[in-house]
């Protein structure tokens, strides 16, 4: 296993295991376990990818001008999706339109969840915004609506696949097959174990339109 995969199992390891230790606080005091999916998620895919953060500065989420979306439905209340995945209705120039995609190597979706064998499991989609024209042509069209005034909200939200072994994330301009970067599970009284790392999707791959 190289080393930023190795460090990868344990930085999942230790979150699953800070998570639930408080978990027993939160339902006490009838609060939401704190998590903060986000962090964690921009940690992780730095691990992975070797491309840091911008040391706490404004901006993208990571030096190359990537961005990170992330959820998590772990003892989650309401549905979990990745929220603004792409920009629209804030103050930057690029907001609300494809030019915020030029400017993007990757787009990285992490989600944490639970699989049908009982397993928590963690997988990473990963996006090249710049070429991968099926991902494109949705958000295009998402845009395209917005300007009209089909759509009104300025939140550009996808559907994962909570609890499926899928690589499907849904929106209303397109329902699409994401390339799978990274995935792990961990078993009862386990440690998480690399089920998948595809590292080739940062080179050559693409979103996929389905029925």
């Amino acid at each position: 296993m190289q080393p930023n995969l190795k460090a990868a199992m344990a930085l999942l390891d230790l979150h699953f295991e800070c998570f639930h230790a408080v978990e027993p606080y939160a339902l006490r005091t009838q609060h939401p376990a704190p998590s903060d999916t986000r962090g964690w998620s921009q940690v992780l895919v730095s691990t992975i990818t070797g491309v840091n953060g911008l040391a706490r500065k404004k901006g993208p989420d990571l030096c190359d001008g990537s961005d990170v979306k992330a959820a998590n439905t772990w003892t989650a209340i309401d549905t979990p999706r990745f929220n603004g995945a792409i920009k629209a209705g804030t103050k930057a120039a690029s907001s609300g339109s494809m030019a915020s995609l030029d400017a993007m190597p990757y787009l990285y979706f992490v989600l944490w969840d639970e699989t049908v064998r009982q397993t928590s499991r963690c997988r990473i989609w990963a996006v090249r915004t710049q070429h991968d024209q099926t991902f494109r042509s949705m958000c295009k069209q998402w845009y395209a609506k917005c300007a009209t005034g089909e759509i009104s909200s300025s939140n550009f939200q996808l559907h994962p696949p909570r609890g499926k072994d899928s690589n499907e994330l849904r929106n209303t301009c397109g329902n699409l097959e994401y390339p799978l970067l990274f995935s792990a599970e961990r078993a009862a009284g386990g440690k998480y174990q690399l089920t998948s790392y595809e590292p080739t999707v940062l080179d050559t791959g693409a979103c996929t339109l389905l029925p």
